[in-house]
């Protein structure tokens, strides 16, 4: 019984998996707009039928992923070693996932520039994004005791939800990354110095 429901398994998701590539090279080619659903199902050799079985909405097929990767950021969370905290969890989790890393590839590029060319694509990631600052609040809340309402546990999901945007494109994202955990974690005291023009690093006070 468990090897014919392990090859069932596998049959969903090479399904799924062919609908997503096909939906993805066909955007790119025509354009979101100029694709529909049956176009999808036909380029991988599925009925329309069994497309929405994988999938709920035209959108959805963009975002293949993301249920995967929301349920990974609230086990992030809950599973974590004991006497780990939160901020520490998150940041290896987002440090060793897709999430930082591969995000200036050029398929990278090729995936932001079609969402970015249709508005509903635009409209449907932002209420994912949504939905999975939600599933992080919930797991920050049971996970820390806090209030349901505490606005400090919705802001801290809000950074750590936006965290990669930030170090996406620097030249170190991982160290990025670390730096804006940090932050979080220790509170901010002041910005880092740089030297004035034509100055070199500020003096210890205590130097000669």
């Amino acid at each position: 019984m468990s090897e014919t429901t392990g090859r069932r398994e596998r049959k969903k998701a090479q399904t799924r998996k062919a609908l997503a590539d096909a939906a993805l090279r066909l955007f790119t080619e025509r354009g979101f707009d100029a694709v529909g659903v049956r176009d999808v199902a036909e380029a991988a050799d599925v009925a329309v039928t069994t497309l929405f079985k994988h999938f709920p909405s035209k959108e959805s097929l963009v975002f293949d992923e993301e249920e995967g990767r929301e349920a990974a950021l609230v086990a992030a969370v809950r599973d974590r070693a004991p006497g780990r905290s939160v901020l520490h969890a998150l940041r290896d989790h987002l440090t060793h996932t897709a999430v930082v890393v591969g995000r200036d590839t050029p398929e990278f590029a090729g995936f932001t520039a079609l969402v970015d060319s249709a508005p509903a694509l635009q409209e449907y990631m932002h209420r994912m994004w949504l939905r999975h600052e939600k599933a992080l609040v919930a797991a920050l809340t049971e996970a820390t005791g806090a209030p349901e309402d505490d606005v400090r546990t919705a802001a801290l999901a809000r950074f750590v939800m936006e965290s990669p945007s930030l170090v996406r494109g620097r030249a170190d994202p991982r160290k990025a990354l670390h730096e804006v955990f940090d932050l979080l974690e220790n509170g901010w005291e002041h910005p880092p110095s740089r030297p004035r023009r034509g100055q070199g690093p500020p003096r210890n006070r205590q130097e000669g």
